[in-house]
């Protein structure tokens, strides 16, 4: 702790860092909170669609700016594939939040970083030691914690968000790779070409036009998570993420806060201690990566 308290004194851009990084995880939560309230009343999947249609009309002003350029690109198939995944993500995550307390959701959606490592080791064959393996293991028994399968009802809730944690990281491994050859603008693009029409098709199944309201709320869904990608992305920029790690679990903190405040959820021991294992194996998981990266950097020198 005397350590990060002598980084964020000395260290400008890392202080910077950690107040985006604080916004953002802020964000992230009224994101939750938001839909946890607008999907008493109107199903997940509508809203999921209107989060992804408003996402469609920021991107306007661009195309305006440069015409078609942004679509141009040698990769159709992976970016379609990128987007049909990111569709499922989007679904997934909105069906969790709306059946399970926020802080379980926002616990198990911890898990995504393992899900990434373990699909870098099958997809992409990269090379992982017993160590990692181990906190691998680990993380995903304080799933399990959580879930307690056979010795509490399966919580269909809490399913959603695995599957959403999973899919974050097919999407995160598919970035990795697109990001290779791709703008920024042009993976987005994509991915929001691909959702809208996907999630308007599933919306369909359970739709009800929006009140006035529930739009002012969608909204307001829409403002709280760009600004909560947006504050990421200036935090991963501006510091390491070694010391924004610590900073990402408040999430619970404050998932739990709302849910108690808000909707008169208590988070139970199980989800505390299974998600304090799970953050603290992926912060190893990300140590060990870093580690081992600065030392084949050293080696190759």
């Amino acid at each position: 702790m005397k350590k990060i308290a002598s980084i964020l004194r000395d260290d400008p851009s890392t202080r910077r860092g950690v107040a985006f990084m604080f916004a953002s995880v802020l964000s992230s939560v009224c994101v939750m909170a938001t839909i946890r309230y607008v999907s008493a009343d109107l199903h997940p999947t509508v809203m999921a669609f209107f989060r992804s249609l408003f996402g469609m009309i920021v991107f306007i002003p661009l195309f305006l700016k440069t015409g078609w350029a942004p679509l141009k690109t040698n990769r159709i198939g992976m970016l379609l594939t990128r987007g049909g995944m990111q569709s499922v993500l989007m679904l997934t995550t909105f069906m969790a939040i709306s059946l399970a307390p926020l802080a379980t959701v926002t616990a198990l959606r911890f898990t995504g970083p393992l899900f990434a490592t373990l699909l870098a080791l099958v997809v992409l064959h990269e090379i992982i030691r017993m160590r990692r393996i181990s906190a691998l293991v680990i993380g995903f028994a304080g799933a399990m914690i959580i879930l307690r399968p056979g010795i509490i009802e399966i919580d269909l809730g809490g399913i959603f968000a695995l599957a959403s944690a999973a899919f974050w990281a097919m999407t995160m491994i598919t970035v990795k790779s697109l990001s290779r050859t791709e703008s920024s603008s042009t993976i987005t693009i994509y991915s929001i070409l691909v959702t809208t029409p996907v999630t308007f098709l599933v919306s369909l199944l359970y739709w009800r036009t929006p009140t006035l309201e529930e739009f002012g709320w969608l909204i307001l869904l829409g403002v709280f998570g760009s600004f909560s990608h947006w504050s990421r992305a200036q935090a991963y920029k501006s510091a390491d993420i070694t010391a924004l790690l610590p900073i990402d679990f408040t999430a619970l903190v404050w998932a739990a806060a709302f849910g108690y405040i808000i909707f008169g959820e208590i988070a139970d021991v199980w989800t505390w201690v299974g998600g304090i294992v799970i953050f603290a194996s992926t912060m190893y998981i990300t140590y060990r990566e870093r580690k081992v990266r600065a030392e084949r950097k050293d080696s190759s020198q």
